[in-house]
């Protein structure tokens, strides 16, 4: 390999070279930080040396030849071009100078006569007059304490030889006697070079003789951050870049590669320098920063802020950190496990003496192993909050695994575990499950007390664990009388999510409405997930009332995930989302689900993706709502789920089926779903959703079972109201498609009569059901009726089979102008919905070719709302009398307003209105309100 960037300091040597051969000798001390390249230097100057008219006579020092007397000018005796009479008397005088050093006194240890160094140099000094020569010592300051003395005696006497003595040695290097350069420096015929790191340009030139010329020019600045031009570990970050593209067949990274051969390359510089520096650069991989660093290894400050500087000239280090986490990991990687473990437990404790923060001491127990101080439990729990605020799951849970282990007092044992658990649901539910059986021992050895106990009942009701989550309540009861203000508060939450999830359980749970007051002083984070669950409660029992609503928004609104529980959350989004607020909740879902996939919160990710295709169902938005579900039941597994497997199931088994997709239901269908589940509220859903696909692959009969069941379950827990599941409507349908037209009116009035002034959702459901069951000339106005109150709803999917409906009511009453109208829109609907079942069955009647083309929206703005609420009802079919009836305006009013619509969107006839014209949606619900008034119900937003 050709040197890069020292071609100045081979030049300045070949120079002394050529005054040497003129009998003018030179001395040249070659100096450089640890693997800058002195070496590969110096190897270079003895290959050329015959080139140059001179012969190499070379030596290399080693740490662990220090001690073997005359070792190093031996090695130049060695291989010097003696003759055999004058090689056995140099040899001779090596064994009688290595004789008389291991003889000599302790006092005058490695002193030798002067007379056998005189004889030994002059052995080089004759054979100069023969021939030039090159003497070369490598790693000089590695030599043994006499052969620096006759190398200096040689270096005094070469001025007048044919003699260039160059001798290469580390900046940072400590000579066993260290007059040596000081003495070589102080002689007028020495010269010093030093080697500086390669630049940028050095250090893509290295690279591109090992890589090529393309990668070296892109990775060049990285390599230089990473190598501080440092020749060693710039070809090993090349060898491994090298590696990397060999094992991927010739595929280059998009990223610097980091591997093996830059890890021992940083070993190799720390192993080439001093035993001290070694030290401190581990002492520094472990504490990672370098206050601190002389206490901890118990080197003095001025020793450590020099070995500091040497490691930066080396590459290693920059502003006194590392350069990178691999270069630290490279050098932990060194360290023996005992020692590590040692320098860790006084880092932890400097760390906590020096008032460091909890995650800094928690860091350095975590890898000390046992820490015998009070001060070890509490600082973990700390630090496992901190962690925890701060989105660091996986570090809480390992701090509070720590902390439980080396806490002794059983009853603060619990409470931990009890944290553990909390921290563990959030990357996923199932982990917690081992602990479970200790800490319901624990409730009944007495020292799991209030909160922490529902806590626990609360994760053993999610895996379906009912009867022990039913003792666990029931002990809580006994203990109420002399229960804290935080019991009692958890208790009262307990109550209300009982209520809305698990009902069955809600008889073994105390009645505590009259500590709600007390419940909401405890914390605010107590008072929000009081307002959540209650809001989640009182909709699903009583239907939605707009102060608990409001109250949920408000807390969504002023607060993030880090701020609340996850309870808190999903109990507002559910509140919302079983009110018909799914245009609002969906930001804030999505909102939330940001968050909790940046904060190594999966099980949060994957609860929040099924709240999120629960709201896409209800809009209508398959595809969102398969891809939502997929996401929560990818996210962790379905053993995770527990119970609440119900909700991304079910959401999926909807989706798939309005997409006509049943092959891939059958398949979730035939997947085995907790028992317990259907003790829950997920199981409502379930039972909806394998309903819904009974009745879709004509099954009817199987289906109504299913809903009745349902309906049989929502009314004993008093969960029965149309914004959680609208089983009614979807029974009247089943009796529907089995004949039973009584049977199914009954069911779908009913429906209605459970419906609210704000359930446009579930009023739409049952008027299209409605129609069904009601004479031909009425169809018309409740399906219209129907997909008005499904438009406002958002509920595309439906609106759909609304419109597909009402297309089949206007064939059969022959108003085809008016069906070809409206079965392009339903096209439109239903291809947005990806509803195939309803496309194919839609293309089958030949109802949408004759529809008139949308228009861009930019033209349709033009309108005014009074011209485009006009045009709206005319598209839909309306007659100029009825649309002057819907909206109370004259017949000449809309006339004129018909006129200047043909006018500003350039046609001449009603058939040609856009279908994509709406009313706003204030408009919407304007007409909405007076329609309501007058008891027709009857609006027109198409």
């Amino acid at each position: 390999m050709d040197l890069i960037e020292r071609e100045e300091e081979l030049a300045s040597l070949e120079g002394l070279l050529a005054s040497a051969v003129m009998s003018r000798g030179r001395v040249a001390l070659v100096s450089g930080a640890v693997a800058t390249g002195k070496s590969a230097l110096l190897r270079t100057l003895a290959e050329q040396a015959i080139e140059l008219g001179a012969l190499a006579v070379t030596a290399t020092g080693s740490r662990l030849e220090r001690d073997l007397p005359l070792g190093v000018l031996g090695q130049l005796i060695q291989d010097a071009p003696l003759v055999a009479g004058e090689r056995d008397r140099a040899l001779a005088l090596l064994d009688e100078g290595a004789r008389a050093v291991a003889n000599a006194q302790e006092a005058a240890e490695q002193q030798i006569d002067a007379q056998i160094v005189h004889a030994l140099c002059t052995v080089l000094l004759d054979l100069s007059e023969r021939y030039p020569l090159m003497i070369i010592v490598d790693d000089v300051h590695h030599a043994d304490r006499v052969s620096l003395l006759c190398l200096a005696y040689l270096a005094r006497r070469v001025r007048g030889a044919r003699i260039v003595a160059v001798f290469g040695h580390s900046d940072q290097g400590r000579y066993t006697d260290a007059y040596f350069q000081t003495d070589l420096l102080r002689q007028p015929h020495c010269r010093r070079l030093q080697l500086a790191p390669l630049s940028r340009a050095g250090v893509a030139g290295l690279a591109a003789e090992r890589v090529g010329r393309e990668a070296a020019v892109r990775f060049a600045d990285d390599w230089y951050a990473l190598s501080g031009g440092n020749p060693l570990l710039v070809t090993a970050l090349a060898d491994d870049h090298r590696e990397f593209v060999r094992s991927a067949a010739g595929e280059p990274p998009a990223t610097v590669v980091i591997g093996d051969q830059y890890g021992q390359a940083v070993l190799s510089c720390l192993e080439r320098g001093q035993p001290q520096a070694m030290r401190v650069a581990r002492g520094l991989a472990v504490l990672g920063e370098t206050d601190g660093l002389d206490r901890l290894l118990d080197i003095p400050a001025m020793d450590i802020g020099r070995e500091l500087l040497s490691l930066s000239a080396a590459g290693l280090l920059t502003v006194g950190s590392f350069r990178h986490e691999a270069l630290r990991q490279a050098v932990l990687a060194g360290v023996d496990p005992e020692e590590r473990m040692d320098l860790h437990r006084r880092a932890a404790e400097l760390s906590y003496d020096a008032g460091a923060a909890p995650a800094v001491v928690a860091g350095h127990l975590l890898q000390a192993g046992r820490v015998e101080a009070a001060w070890v439990v509490p600082t973990l729990e700390e630090a496992a909050r901190s962690a925890l605020r701060g989105g660091q799951v996986e570090s809480a849970v390992a701090y509070l695994r720590m902390a439980w282990r080396e806490c002794a007092d059983e009853a603060h044992r619990s409470k931990i575990m009890t944290m553990l658990v909390r921290a563990e649901w959030r990357i996923n539910p199932a982990a917690p499950a081992g602990h479970l059986a200790e800490l319901a021992e624990a409730m009944h050895r007495g020292s799991l007390r209030g909160s922490d106990a529902v806590v626990l009942a609360r994760a053993l009701l999610w895996h379906g664990r009912f009867d022990d989550a039913r003792d666990v309540l029931e002990q809580l009861n006994e203990s109420m009388e002399a229960a804290d203000h935080e019991t009692v508060a958890e208790l009262v939450v307990a109550q209300l999510w009982l209520r809305a999830t698990h009902p069955p359980l809600l008889a073994h749970v105390r009645h505590t409405a009259a500590e709600r007051g007390l419940a909401t002083m405890v914390s605010v984070s107590v008072s929000r997930r009081l307002e959540s669950t209650l809001a989640l409660a009182e909709v699903l029992t009583r239907g939605p009332r707009e102060r608990h609503l409001d109250a949920v928004e408000r807390i969504l609104e002023d607060s993030r995930l880090d701020e609340m529980t996850m309870e808190t959350v999903e109990n507002s989004l559910l509140a919302l989302t079983y009110a018909g607020r799914c245009e609002r909740v969906a930001p804030w879902c999505d909102l939330f689900s940001i968050e909790a996939s940046s904060r190594q919160a999966p099980s949060r990710q994957a609860r929040l993706a099924a709240i999120r295709a629960e709201i896409a169902i209800r809009q209508g938005d398959m595809p969102a709502a398969e891809h939502h579900a997929r996401v929560a039941l990818d996210t962790i597994p379905m053993s995770s789920w527990g119970v609440a497997i119900g909700g991304p199931l079910s959401s999926l088994i909807l989706a798939l089926t309005a997409m006509g997709r049943y092959g891939a239901v059958r398949e979730h269908l035939d997947r085995p779903v907790p028992d317990a589940m259907f003790q829950t509220r997920y199981g409502l859903h379930y039972l909806h959703a394998r309903g819904r696909h009974s009745l879709a692959t004509e099954y009817p009969a199987l289906a109504l079972r299913d809903f009745q069941r349902c309906g049989e379950l929502m009314a004993a827990w008093n969960l029965d109201t149309p914004g959680l599941i609208p089983w009614r409507a979807d029974a009247g349908e089943a009796c529907l498609r089995m004949g039973h037209v009584e049977e199914a009116r009954r069911l779908i009035e009913a429906q209605l009569a459970t419906c609210g002034p704000d359930a446009r959702r579930g009023r739409g459901i049952a008027l299209r059901l409605l129609a069904a069951v009601s004479e031909p000339a009425r169809r018309p106005a409740l399906l219209r009726q129907a997909t008005e109150y499904l438009q406002m709803a958002g509920d595309k999917y439906e609106l759909a089979r609304a419109l597909f409906d009402l297309v089949e009511v206007y064939d059969a009453l022959g108003e085809y102008r008016r069906a070809r109208t409206i079965a392009g829109r339903a096209q439109v609907v239903a291809g947005e919905c990806r509803a195939e079942p309803l496309v194919k069955a839609l293309a089958r009647a030949g109802a949408g070719g004759a529809a008139a083309s949308p228009l861009p929206s930019d033209l349709i703005k033009v309108l005014s709302d009074g011209e485009r609420r006009v045009a709206a009802l005319a598209a839909a079919g309306y007659s100029n009398r009825e649309i002057a009836a819907r909206l109370y305006i004259t017949i000449s009013t809309v006339e004129q307003h018909l006129t200047r619509t043909y006018r500003k969107l350039n046609i001449t006839r009603r058939a040609d209105l856009p279908l994509v014209l709406e009313f706003s949606k204030q408009g919407g619900d304007q007409s909405g309100r007076q329609g309501s008034d007058q008891g027709s119900g009857e609006q027109a937003t198409l």
